[in-house]
């Protein structure tokens, strides 16, 4: 067992870390995995999650939004980032079903801004293979390059 004192001050520690930026529980739990005994850890995220200083689904909206407004990435690239930071399958899933017109406009607009890039180096055909590769879908590709 622990302490109110050892709780608050282990608490204070995982708050300044999820405050300081965004984070995912899987973050949280492999910073601190080493520093905190696990069952203090398990109960300052529960707190933590109570709380919402700590809730995935918000992340991966907010993540995505940041990716959207900052990025050219395909649908698969955001999950492979969600993924990544240690987000459950089905949470990722639930949000792209949720968003798939949105997500498929931005990956539309996505591919257009990287086919316009390349298309001063590479042929068209190049251009469709690279953006295959970076995981785009096939219509939203054949879409993005009738707008070059």
């Amino acid at each position: 067992m622990y302490t109110i004192e050892e709780f608050d001050k282990e608490k204070t520690k995982v708050l300044k870390y999820v405050l300081y930026k965004k984070r995912s529980e899987n973050e949280i739990r492999k910073k601190f995995e080493n520093e905190i005994q696990e069952n203090l850890l398990e109960d300052i995220i529960e707190y933590l999650k109570e709380a919402e200083y700590i809730d995935d689904k918000e992340y991966i909206r907010k993540t995505v939004n940041n990716f959207i407004a900052l990025k050219n990435l395909s649908i698969r690239e955001i999950e492979y980032k969600l993924y990544s930071k240690g987000i459950k399958k089905e949470d990722i899933e639930d949000y792209i079903y949720e968003n798939k017109e949105e997500l498929n406009q931005y990956e539309i607009k996505s591919a257009t801004n990287i086919a316009n890039k390349k298309s001063t180096s590479l042929e068209i055909e190049e251009i469709k293979q690279y953006l295959l590769k970076k995981g785009y879908n096939k219509e939203n590709i054949n879409i993005a390059m009738e707008n070059i």
